[in-house]
């Protein structure tokens, strides 16, 4: 019977910190989707998705030494890898979605939107494995060891493929230029 109030406990306990991840983590999550997929509508939903997947879940969550925010990159990698399956692959982002400030300048704004534009087709010359650790990295926000347990691969590995990912951009960029 001493069971049962500890399970309660643990699970009131998960739905508090999924809830305070959920306020931290919505965005950068949508943002992670948004660079993958190329639709911030579809980015927001995926994004939304991923917490109610994680809510729906949450009773089968254990913690395994992995913080439940890379268990929730983790879903929302396989909705993304879901998403592209069944949508025509998109492999940059339209530069007519990018929000800008409107007091900005629209000299900066053109340079801006150059400047992506080079970084999207550039990072298209990476692998699919190096573009994902960027993602989750640098757009996701998660550290190596959080990126590790989403793709499957050691702290190690995934600091040496964005090692290699960032000297092959800052070689595409350089000569780009």
């Amino acid at each position: 019977m001493a069971a049962e109030p500890d399970k309660r406990e643990t699970e009131k306990h998960n739905e508090t910190v999924l809830a305070s991840l959920y306020e931290e983590y919505y965005d950068k999550i949508a943002r992670y989707a948004f660079t993958r997929i190329g639709n911030r509508a579809e980015a927001e939903d995926i994004a939304g998705e991923v917490f109610l997947k994680a809510l729906e879940s949450l009773k089968s969550y254990k913690e395994r030494g992995i913080p439940m925010q890379a268990w929730l990159f983790r879903i929302a990698h396989n909705l993304v890898v879901d998403y592209l399956r069944k949508a025509t692959k998109r492999k940059s982002v339209p530069i007519e979605t990018i929000q800008v400030e409107a007091d900005v300048d629209p000299a900066t704004i053109a340079e801006r939107n150059i400047e992506l534009e080079r970084v999207t087709k550039s990072m298209e010359q990476l692998t699919q494995q190096q573009r994902e650790v960027l993602q989750l990295r640098f757009f996701g926000g998660l550290s190596s060891k959080e990126v590790g347990s989403i793709v499957n691969k050691s702290d190690g590995a995934v600091r040496e493929m964005q090692r290699a990912a960032i000297e092959k951009l800052r070689k595409l960029l350089v000569t780009d230029y």
